[in-house]
């Protein structure tokens, strides 16, 4: 049960009974940090949940992955981002997505790490698609835990080559890469949740 996965869409079960993603977010005060081998954007507290089969889950941090780790029909995009929650009794649920970044990254991006107080920062102004696509994985960077809930935004976002360029001068491999290889579904269940009358992609 390990992730990310290849998401392949003749695959997918179609489905309306999940519910729109309840998120209850809020600003709260954020630091960009280079950790070296990526760029994390974490917030002090109080940034608000999601709420996912009946759990909460508090917004903790995104960071930042490139080129993308989860892959749709076998295509990996530019970058890939994931916002990571926890609930009170220890379990991660991540989201997903592709999207536009923000121009606070030139004040860290370099060969070292380093942080920079951005001040407040409203996880509302990430953009996640009504449809998403939802399976049981694992963290794609070590220990590499099991019983992560995943949801993937299905809408992909745009990014410019300056902010993928931004985001990999952090990279300390030789690759200049932080994703992790596609990992074997083993006939994990993927849903697709989509509304009844939702025109949003």
């Amino acid at each position: 049960m390990q992730s990310p996965i290849n998401i392949l869409k003749r695959s997918v079960k179609i489905v309306s009974h999940l519910w729109g993603l309840d998120r209850d977010y809020k600003p709260s005060n954020a630091t960009l940090k280079n950790r070296g081998h990526d760029m994390m954007l974490e917030w002090e507290s109080g940034a608000g949940n999601v709420e996912i089969n009946g759990t909460e889950y508090v917004l903790q941090q995104c960071h930042w992955h490139s080129p993308s780790e989860h892959t749709i029909n076998g295509r990996r995009y530019a970058l890939e981002m994931h916002m990571v929650h926890k609930s009170q009794d220890g379990k991660v649920a991540v989201v997903g997505i592709i999207y536009k970044l923000r121009d606070h990254l030139r004040l860290v991006a370099g060969p070292r790490e380093a942080e920079k107080v951005v001040g407040l920062v409203n996880p509302y102004d990430i953009r996640i698609s009504r449809k998403y696509y939802r399976y049981m994985g694992s963290l794609t960077t070590p220990p590499c835990t099991e019983n992560v809930s995943w949801t993937i935004s299905r809408k992909v976002r745009t990014v410019t080559k300056e902010q993928v360029r931004l985001l990999r001068v952090a990279v300390h491999h030789e690759s200049g890469t932080n994703a992790r290889p596609s990992q074997p579904t083993n006939g994990r269940l993927v849903q697709l949740y989509e509304p009844d009358e939702d025109k949003d992609d």
